[in-house]
Order: C-alpha cells, then sequence, then structure tokens
C-alpha cells in the first residue's frame, strides 16, 4: 500500500511540475518581426498590447519584395473598429474589426513539447529558459515559444492556406503601457 501511494505522489508531483498553458501579462509593449518567407513579406514594428480592454498599437513599417510602407495600426476591439494611418500619404482607413480577439499567451488546448536554454545556459543572467508549445487553430498548426517563468512572447508561427507561413518573433519587451495616449486613434482619423 505504501509503494502506491508513493507512485501515486510522485507522478502527481511530476505531472505538477510540467509547464502548462499559460496567459502572457495583460499589458506590455516591444517591438516585433514578421515573416513570410512564400509571400516575400517582411515587417517589424513597436506595439502596445491591452489584454484587459482588449486593444492593440503598432507603428508598422513593411516590406513585399521590394516595396516597403508605413502604417499606424489601431486595433480597438471592444468597439469594433481598425483604424490603420498610411504614414507616407497620411490617409485613413477606419473599417470595423470581424476577426475574434485572440490573447497572446499559449491557448488553453496547446501540448507542452519541452524547455530550451536560449544564451549562454549555465551563465547567470545571460541567458533565458524557454517553454515550446503547439497546437492547431481551426486545423491549422501553429507553435509558441514563450519564457519560462512569466509567459512573455518570444516566437509564434501559424499556417493557414489563406494566410500562408507566417513566423513572428518579440523583441524588447517591458511590461506595463508607457504612453498614455497609445490608445486614441490617430488624429488623421478625425475628420
Amino acid at each position: 500500500m505504501l509503494l502506491v501511494v508513493s507512485l501515486t505522489l510522485l507522478v502527481t508531483v511530476t505531472l505538477a511540475q510540467l509547464p502548462h498553458p499559460c496567459r502572457s501579462p495583460e499589458q506590455f509593449e516591444g517591438r516585433l518581426s514578421s515573416f513570410d518567407p512564400d509571400k516575400r513579406f517582411f515587417s517589424k514594428a513597436r506595439f502596445a498590447y491591452d489584454d484587459r480592454q482588449r486593444r492593440f498599437r503598432e507603428f508598422e513599417e513593411v516590406q513585399v519584395g521590394r516595396d516597403v510602407d508605413y502604417f499606424d495600426k489601431l486595433y480597438l476591439y471592444n468597439e469594433g473598429k481598425e483604424y490603420r494611418v498610411n504614414i507616407r500619404t497620411r490617409t485613413c482607413n477606419v473599417t470595423g474589426l470581424t476577426r475574434p480577439w485572440i490573447p497572446f499567451g499559449v491557448p488553453a488546448d496547446a501540448r507542452f513539447r519541452g524547455t530550451a536554454d536560449i544564451g549562454a545556459a549555465g551563465v547567470p543572467d545571460e541567458h533565458v529558459i524557454v517553454n515550446l508549445f503547439d497546437g492547431k487553430i481551426n486545423n491549422n498548426p501553429y507553435f509558441m515559444t514563450v519564457s519560462g517563468t512569466d509567459c512573455i512572447p518570444i516566437q509564434s508561427g501559424f499556417y493557414s492556406s489563406d494566410t500562408g507561413g507566417i513566423i513572428t518573433d518579440f523583441y524588447d519587451i517591458s511590461l506595463g503601457i508607457s504612453d498614455p495616449d497609445a490608445f486614441i486613434p490617430p488624429s488623421e482619423c478625425s475628420s
């Protein structure tokens, strides 16, 4: 009997230590870059993310082939509006948002695939331990790499026949929103 209780306790403790899908911090900002090799699409952006009020703002440089454009995009999901300003032409497009809000972080049904050290493992302050997850959304595969302690996104990848394969890297992340006006619609959109 003692053996059965000991084995049950060991399995419970071991399973409790496996990383589970997690939710990223509610508010943070940083930079990201996205790449789709099939469409020769590359973008980099400075962004602000607010899960509390379902808002996302990005100042984006988009390169398709040899063409480069610059945009200021604001997504206000609670209001169902998207503001897109072409920074070069200063023209604003306001459209309705029909796609659902998808918070950063790992979906609840994701599969844990392991941990990894990024950087110089074993050297203090020179590496980060990350958790690797994957899964499917509407039968479309994805993967996510997040920091092991705070679930801050580091890299994600997604493939669908509509979007193709897109890989996004996140960096220079800081918690909170430093600009109190980050989610105010652009002035070009007020007229």
